[in-house]
């Protein structure tokens, strides 16, 4: 019974792609300036993998005798988005970036304050949690919503719970999705929830994301088709507006996400398995706190070991990235990077290099091959270089 395991160290980018400068992503390296910055990082498990040994990666130990394959990726599509990332990941090609907006013009939001009943506060790109705290006191006073954006395709409401409860947050995010179409249509419009506490106002777990649908068959759409399962945990749902999937998990951190993949991976199932860890990327990349990014990945490989002993006679692990997100970039949005990809497996050759790779599909047209059904419309297999 073949499964493929596919988690995304969200934003874990490892070197500028060569089209960078004209992103304003020079120079960047997500994980290099992570290791620059932790003389003491320990990351033993996904050194054993090959991450070290990847072209671009100067800052990670090379292990002599990897157990895992290894390479890089480049990105195919233009852009560096969460759902652009993640797409291509699934085999889909996104030539025209979604747009974005430093504002939303005054038209709009006066359509969308018609239409919601109220009137908003902000508007304009911010950091997540530096918008809270500057509109916080002046939101929790009149019931307006925080209104922000970033360099990516986003409209961002950020409420306090206690002001506008959550189920009231995601419908005012229903409506925005409904309106943000044609001239207007953004990737992702996105619930931000806040709570009070103590003085100090923390982002909770219950984010939502209204994404646009993909906009071709992806490789979930090509399993769950072939009859096969398709089990989400973390975004992942939400990046494909639920389409190819069959079971969807949410996930309140990167530890908890582990968990529910672990869990899921000692369940009875044939297919894809598709874990999102975000907090790399939410809570520390966007933040430019490249010790707490650091930590994270310690965490992370800590729980490699139980990952791998959950692993079944067939199963294939496969950990990757969507963008990178380097914390000492100027800024706090994505930066246009390579992302790793290592892999795994009793029936995967260790040690096999895969040099830099063309697409981030690649790994899907790799899944598409392993599991047997139709590949997506671009990525090349590299399975036959990896299988023992």
């Amino acid at each position: 019974m073949k499964r493929a395991i596919l988690i995304v160290l969200d934003s874990l980018g490892i070197g500028a792609l060569p089209d960078a400068a004209k992103y304003g992503d020079d120079g960047a390296h997500t994980l290099d300036h992570i290791a620059a910055a932790m003389p003491e990082f320990k990351i033993p498990n996904l050194v054993k993998l090959g991450l070290g040994r990847i072209d671009g990666v100067t800052r990670i130990e090379k292990e002599t005798n990897p157990i895992g394959a290894f390479g890089r990726l480049s990105e195919l599509s233009t852009g560096k988005d969460t759902i652009t990332g993640h797409w291509e990941i699934a085999g889909l090609y996104t030539e025209v970036p979604f747009k974005t907006f430093p504002v939303f013009p005054d038209e709009f939001m006066k359509a969308y304050e018609q239409a919601i009943g109220m009137e908003t506060l902000g508007n304009y790109a911010a950091s997540g949690t530096e918008i809270i705290e500057t509109l916080g006191p002046d939101h929790e006073k009149t019931g307006k919503p925080i209104i922000y954006t970033s360099a990516d395709s986003v409209f961002q409401i950020a409420a306090n719970t206690a002001v506008i409860p959550l189920e009231k947050l995601y419908h005012l995010c229903e409506v925005a999705r409904e309106m943000l179409v044609g001239d207007m249509q953004v990737g992702r419009v996105i619930a931000r929830p806040y709570v009070l506490e103590n003085g100090k106002r923390t982002r909770t777990s219950d984010r939502k994301d209204y994404a646009v649908s993909p906009s071709g068959k992806t490789i979930l759409d090509q399993i769950k088709d072939a009859g096969k399962t398709v089990y989400a945990i973390g975004k992942i749902s939400d990046i494909f507006n639920g389409q190819g999937v069959n079971i969807s998990v949410h996930t309140e951190s990167n530890l908890d996400g582990i968990e529910k993949t672990i869990e899921a991976m000692h369940g009875d199932f044939e297919g894809f398995l598709f874990t999102n860890l975000v907090d790399f990327d939410s809570k520390y990349g966007h933040r430019r706190e490249p010790v707490g990014y650091g930590k994270a990945i310690e965490e992370f490989d800590e729980k490699l070991p139980e990952i791998m002993t959950a692993m079944k006679q067939d199963d294939i692990l496969i950990l990757c990235a969507d963008h990178g997100n380097d914390p000492v970039h100027t800024g706090w949005d994505h930066t246009r990077e390579h992302v790793p990809v290592l892999l795994y497996g009793k029936g995967v050759k260790p040690g096999v290099d895969l040099g830099t790779r063309k697409s981030f599909a690649d790994i899907s047209a790799t899944i598409a091959e392993y599991l047997t059904v139709p590949k997506s419309e671009i990525g090349e297999s590299f399975l036959k270089e990896i299988l023992k």
